[in-house]
């Protein structure tokens, strides 16, 4: 199938950026190529606040080496965009025509509303947080937005980033320069009443952040791979400040999750996380690993849609899956009614204390359940596991996307205790025991369908003591089914310590 490749050249004031994207058929955009260069054009900044000849020179040499990387691809679009160093260079215009000359490309120069927008639509279009604020610290800026029931309500561009905020640090040492910037930044904060109190998700975007989480990640041996909506406290952000902030620059440099780029400018940035945090006294800090370049591309993917916004940023994420690991629609949608009348029937009973939660997760695991035989059947349950708890599912926190996996991996109780071992702490008894029975009733559905002919049309559970007895009523010859839930349903009788009667019925 042909793709089609889009990029966007992101030109900031510490770090520019190409990164191209691949878009197939679900229409979702793949990452294929992420090319940084760490250029510090704020440090090229006059006390005029003109570019200067230097860092126009450093600007164009980095750019002609991104020209090359995208010339390997026929590219159906390229957006060039700046922030705010070259926005707030008084010879903007003058770089911009010497881009346009030069590589023949358009430069946008984003404004600081037009970059704070980009981030928000970028977090609201990858994640499932319906209300929150972002912030993306720049190196010479940073933004922040409200947003509420997935719509932009506030922004704002602080003219301040993590390169600006190092002069608390050339001043001051440790903890009196930590402290002297959580007074700055709290005035900062404080000067918009928006931001205040708010008691919500804290939303991270951009390499500051990600270099946060991967430090935190690499402090805590975080046994999940991915950092896309992998999840902090304020304890854990200020634990991470405090080993950092009375290191020297050189023993920065080895500390494992933060770029050597960055070791200069993560205290500043870190202390702006934090402060912020207790400022909209949040109920966790988040990781987006999509940002401002993300946003371009989603205002275009989106330019049919009411607010720019994907309606379902998970079922996406779940089709996107389905299409990758062909997985049969039809089959899985089957497999849905089948695990719901199952999961009803038992809940109806009041086996296993079931909830409409619980079934929103087997809906999900419906979906992909199994998907590891793509790779191999033999081994298909450890397959899918990996495969489902070490990749980005947008729209999934980190835990439920465990949780996902677990379900859609489901072969035995033995077998998943071998899964969720690295993570026994993540979970109470309690969720470990609904987990597995959870997990139970999806295998013993599949059975139902053994021979994927959609034999069962209907089904009852009825409990007399200690028994449970499932009627199960065919519209064909039941015999491979029968045969495999009679195997399979010592599962589900592990789990709610009741025998487990099975009557398949014949109906016309």
């Amino acid at each position: 199938m042909q793709k089609n490749y889009y990029a966007v050249i992101d030109i900031g004031s510490n770090t520019m950026r190409l990164v191209i994207y691949s878009q197939i058929k679900t229409g979702r955009l793949h990452e294929v190529e992420n090319v940084k260069s760490v250029a510090r054009l704020r440090n090229y900044l006059d006390a005029g606040n003109e570019l200067t000849e230097e860092g126009i020179h450093k600007m164009l040499s980095t750019l002609k080496s991104f020209k090359e990387v995208i010339e390997i691809y026929s590219l159906s679009q390229l957006s060039v965009v700046a922030t705010a160093t070259i926005r707030q260079a008084t010879n903007k215009e003058e770089i911009k025509r010497i881009v346009q000359e030069k590589l023949g490309w358009e430069m946008r120069i984003l404004s600081e509303k037009e970059e704070a927008y980009y981030g928000y639509l970028s977090v609201v279009n990858s994640t499932s947080i319906a209300e929150g604020i972002t912030v993306d610290i720049g190196g010479g800026s940073t933004e922040v937005t409200y947003f509420k029931d997935r719509v932009i309500r506030h922004s704002h561009s602080f003219p301040f980033g993590a390169l600006t905020l190092k002069s608390f640090f050339t001043e001051y040492q440790g903890e009196k320069a930590v402290s002297k910037l959580r007074k700055f930044l709290t005035e900062q904060f404080n000067s918009l009443d928006w931001l205040k109190e708010r008691h919500v998700a804290l939303i991270g975007i951009g390499g500051s952040a990600r270099n946060l989480a991967q430090i935190d990640q690499s402090m805590k041996d975080y046994p999940l791979a991915g950092l896309h909506q992998y999840q902090m406290n304020n304890k854990d952000i200020a634990q991470v400040l405090n080993q950092l902030s009375p290191l020297s620059k050189a023993e920065l440099e080895k500390v494992d999750g933060l770029s050597t780029d960055r070791a200069d400018t993560i205290v500043p940035a870190i202390t702006v996380f934090l402060t912020l945090y207790e400022t909209i006294s949040a109920t966790g800090f988040i990781l987006s690993r999509k940002g401002l370049r993300d946003g371009v591309f989603y205002e275009k993917l989106t330019q049919d849609l009411d607010n720019r916004l994907y309606p379902n940023v998970l079922q996406d994420s779940i089709e996107e899956l389905m299409h990758q690991y062909n997985l049969d629609e039809k089959h899985n949608q089957y497999m849905q009614f089948l695990t719901r009348k199952v999961f009803n029937g038992f809940k109806e009973k009041e086996l296993g204390s079931l909830s409409e939660s619980d079934w929103m997760l087997l809906e999900r695991a419906c979906c992909v359940y199994n998907l590891g035989e793509y790779i191999d059947s033999e081994s298909s349950a450890q397959h899918t596991f990996y495969l489902l708890a070490n990749r980005t599912i947008d729209g999934l926190m980190h835990i439920d996307r465990l949780k996902l996996a677990l379900l859609a991996s489901f072969k035995s109780k033995n077998i998943f205790k071998q899964f969720i071992l690295p993570y026994e702490d993540w979970f109470s008894k309690e969720e470990k025991d609904k987990l597995s029975l959870l997990g139970a009733i999806l295998k013993f559905s599949y059975c139902l369908d053994a021979t994927k002919r959609q034999v069962v049309v209907d089904l009852d559970v009825e409990t007399k003591g200690k028994q449970m007895e499932v009627t199960i009523y065919c519209n064909k010859d039941y015999k491979p089914e029968e045969y495999q839930a009679t195997k399979q349903k010592k599962h589900i009788e592990k789990a709610l310590n009741k025998n487990l009667v099975l009557q398949f019925q014949a109906i016309d």
